[in-house]
């Protein structure tokens, strides 16, 4: 009979039974035990209240990193947290009140009603005595109060003053052209136009005014000392503009006087002469024949005498009752 082995017998580690694995709940409890360990003195304090973590301060203070903009429609807010209200300039315009129209005087409208001729569909410069022959003629639908200041209206208008600007003849209230309008009004139409263009635009409209003004004395059927004497004033700068627009003409003259003497001493045609300066047929013939109408006009009247037919010119238009007339005198320009 033989012995039992002494020695125990081996075992494979592999074999060796586990024991039951802690479920999720025990590891969560270990993990939570760990970090109340943490906490015991000793232990790194927890950051302050409202401090940055690590990561975001070396983000915040890294130089080449660029401000984060704002998504679209968050702005900055203000103080109390409301976004800014900025408007652009333009919606800031579109926001001001327009500017009310002017209504057109009850007077007017009836004016425009009889004589549409007249008062609305075009104007034109009105007759001597005009506001006479509209209370003759309509003594129960205007009164004389009421029709004086519609009239001074009208003829204070801007359209009223181009017509009279423009030369056109005066009218009565049938529309029969009369008489034309007198040289010192439209001169003064002329400078009163010009001034509330001028304030109305940063353009130097003074080129203009001189070429406008040097036109009316043309036009006017005076001579140019004769005109100058009818439209002085005490306005330095009104009679500048007379001065300048008459030495333009002078200028225009003596060309043309230089002209018709060349073409007299050259004995030829005025196309062989048009030919020889390479110019063209109309650019002699016209100038030429005003050069002659030059050398034939008459002597000037003498100054005095000019004066004195002006101021009976404008001794009627200076009552109260020559309402349009008067109006068409606007100041002269600044």
């Amino acid at each position: 009979m033989t012995d039992a082995p002494t020695t125990a017998p081996k075992t494979n580690s592999r074999n060796k039974p586990r024991g039951p694995r802690p479920d999720l709940a025990s590891q969560l409890q270990q993990l939570r035990g760990g970090a109340d360990a943490a906490q015991e003195p000793g232990a790194e304090a927890a950051p302050a209240a409202g401090a940055r973590p690590e990561g975001q301060a070396q983000r915040d203070n890294n130089p080449r990193r660029k401000p984060q903009r704002p998504q679209r429609g968050q702005g900055p807010r203000g103080p109390q947290g409301a976004a800014p209200q900025r408007q652009p300039q333009a919606q800031a315009q579109q926001q001001q009140p327009a500017r009310p129209q002017r209504k057109a005087s009850p007077v007017l409208e009836r004016l425009f009603e009889l004589y549409p001729q007249l008062f609305g569909a075009r104007f034109v410069p009105l007759k001597l005595g005009v506001y006479e022959d509209l209370l003759a003629r309509h003594p129960e639908d205007f009164k004389t109060e009421d029709l004086k200041v519609a009239m001074g209206q009208h003829a204070r208008s801007t359209r009223y003053l181009e017509s009279v600007a423009a030369g056109h003849p005066r009218h009565d209230l049938d529309g029969n052209a009369l008489d034309p309008v007198a040289p010192e009004h439209v001169h003064h139409a002329i400078l009163e136009l010009h001034r509330r263009r001028s304030q109305r635009t940063e353009e130097d409209l003074r080129p203009q005014l001189i070429t406008r003004i040097a036109r009316a004395i043309e036009n006017s059927g005076l001579d140019r000392e004769a005109y100058a004497v009818l439209v002085r004033s005490r306005d330095e700068k009104a009679n500048a503009v007379v001065d300048e627009a008459l030495a333009e003409l002078a200028a225009q003259a003596a060309k043309r006087e230089a002209l018709l003497r060349a073409f007299e001493a050259s004995g030829r045609g005025e196309q062989e002469f048009a030919d020889m300066y390479g110019m063209k047929p109309g650019e002699v013939t016209r100038p030429l024949q005003r050069a002659r109408k030059e050398r034939e006009a008459p002597v000037a009247v003498p100054a005095p005498v000019v004066a004195a037919e002006a101021e009976a010119v404008a001794a009627p238009e200076a009552t109260p009752d020559a309402v349009a007339p008067a109006s068409e005198a606007a100041p002269s320009a600044d």
